[in-house]
């Protein structure tokens, strides 16, 4: 009366699927410094903590008597994991299995992932190899016919957008579909020299184009992370892959109907870091790293930095306060002075999208000369760019708070807070702002009065010294145009002090926004 003949064969069916591909497909990949799909899913998730589904998904082939001779297991393996203890659904590409393609997903194994994560509420990681989600024209023999592509799915892969955090890692040559599923998430990341990202792979483009084109010329780590942006962070190893990924999540909730987790926290929230007494030069011209202002003001080593190849006159990331998570948003005056560039714009619009949707607080660290100017900004649709980031930051109901520690010029100064909400603000006595700097502002204001003078260049500068006396924070102060000045030293203990009250108010603000963020 016992079944044990059928678990029998149940766990010879799981053991066939485990060896994937076969020992030399295998062998392959760990021939090219890549692990197995299952290699990877043991070095992401906590111990023993994957629970396989859909393990017998696959192509069995049977003889005469209805006994399974061959098995190919479907290329995608999924389940639910824990990282650092939370739960997520996980899902990987099996390479060794026809590639990847889509088309050898047995059942819509990654569609079914999709849907649990949405409706059970929790991360999806998805570690993309091959085509990902991409077809193969080896379908067509398979077959006997060809069919009309259709996004089957996507409606599911942009609400999970909305309603829990979705992680991509590009783990081999990715084209396509999968290509496409890389980039709509909040967090992608791509390995230096295995991983490659392209619409088509360089047998499609040479066949188009009629010359041959190397696969990392096509679409390497170095395009995607640092021109392109269609990813966010380039890593050199797998293994540094899956602990970014672990480190991304761990600052997010699980849900939208849930905060961002707070840890324990060691460094005293009445730290006041001398070095940000003198970190800005008082020659504006000179530049300064603004990573040491992060550093000084956040928690020590909890600073994640997110897309720094990218838009790089903007440095984002989530970092804590007090221990609990937060977005950082700084100008970096090292790329472009600080200027805001199309690039930057469409960073900064994903930035405020990705603390909007799962209630992250945001702290703005203000040192914005404008938006770029010059005939290379305008053609790369700088305004159009720009317009869409104001918008982002306007659209944003998260608690928000701004330290102005130097420039703040123009509307993409204006853009550093929501003029008709609270506005929430703090000054640097280096603080320096208006709707044009005094240099640009003086020779277009008395253009006429200097071109009479006897000595223009001299007229410029007796000007400019005649207005130089405004310009200090202070005089913007009486007029209670700004709210606060402060010690440099004082923004930790402050910030501190503001979180407590934006968890407060967020905790009453939970569930998904009225859209999804842009990817």
């Amino acid at each position: 009366m016992s079944w044990q003949k059928e678990i029998d064969e149940l766990r010879r069916r799981e053991a066939l699927a485990h060896k994937m591909g076969g020992e030399e497909r295998v062998q392959r990949q760990h021939d090219n410094g890549r692990m197995t799909v299952r290699e990877r899913v043991a070095a992401l998730a906590d111990a023993d903590s994957f629970h396989e589904i859909g393990a017998l998904a696959g192509k069995a082939e049977y003889d005469a008597e209805g006994v399974m001779q061959d098995f190919t297991p479907s290329n995608f393996v999924l389940g639910t994991a824990r990282i650092n203890g939370r739960k997520v659904v996980l899902g990987g590409d099996d390479f060794t299995v026809r590639g990847g393609a889509a088309d050898a997903k047995v059942g819509d194994k990654s569609g079914y992932g999709e849907r649990y994560a949405l409706e059970m509420r929790l991360p999806l990681v998805r570690l993309i190899d091959g085509s990902g989600g991409g077809g193969s024209v080896k379908t067509l023999e398979m077959v006997g016919h060809s069919y009309v592509p259709a996004l089957k799915g996507i409606e599911t892969t942009m609400r999970l957008l909305g309603h829990v955090p979705v992680v991509c890692a590009c783990m081999g040559s990715v084209a396509g579909l999968g290509a496409v599923r890389t980039t709509i998430s909040h967090f992608s990341l791509m390995i230096k020299g295995t991983s490659q990202l392209f619409v088509a792979g360089p047998p499609v483009v040479e066949r188009g184009f009629g010359k041959p084109v190397e696969k990392n010329a096509l679409g390497g780590s170095q395009i995607h992370a640092h021109g392109s942006g269609a990813v966010d962070n380039e890593v050199e190893t797998e293994e540094q892959a899956f602990e970014q990924i672990a480190r991304f999540l761990s600052y997010l909730p699980q849900n939208v109907w849930q905060q961002p987790p707070r840890i324990a926290c060691a460094d005293p929230t009445a730290r006041k870091d001398e070095a940000l007494l003198s970190v800005i030069p008082r020659d504006r011209r000179q530049m300064y790293e603004v990573r040491e202002v992060i550093h000084g003001v956040v928690d020590r080593e909890s600073f994640f930095e997110i897309n720094a190849g990218y838009g790089r006159s903007l440095v984002i990331g989530l970092a804590r306060l007090n221990g609990y998570p937060v977005g950082v948003m700084a100008n970096d005056t090292k790329h472009h002075g600080g200027a805001v560039d199309a690039q930057a714009s469409e960073k900064m619009m994903r930035f405020v999208d990705l603390c909007d949707t799962f209630h992250l607080p945001v702290i703005n660290l203000v040192d914005n000369p404008g938006f770029l100017i010059g005939t290379q900004a305008e053609e790369e649709g700088t305004v159009r760019l720009g317009s869409r980031a104001l918008m982002a930051c306007l659209q944003a109901s998260v608690p928000w708070v701004s330290v102005i520690i130097r420039r703040c010029y123009g509307v993409a100064g204006a853009g550093h807070g929501n003029a008709d909400r609270l506005n929430l603000r703090y000054a640097w006595p280096s603080a320096d702002w208006g709707s044009l700097p005094i240099e640009g502002g003086v020779q277009a204001a008395y253009k006429r009065d200097i071109e009479a003078a006897a000595d223009p260049d001299a007229r410029r500068r007796e000007l400019e010294g005649m207005l130089e006396q405004y310009r200090s924070p202070l005089r913007t102060a009486e007029a209670f145009g700004i709210e606060e000045v402060i010690d440099p030293r004082d923004t930790r203990p402050l910030l501190c002090d503001w979180v407590e009250d934006a968890y407060s108010l967020t905790a009453t603000q939970l569930g998904p926004k009225s859209r999804t963020p842009r990817p």
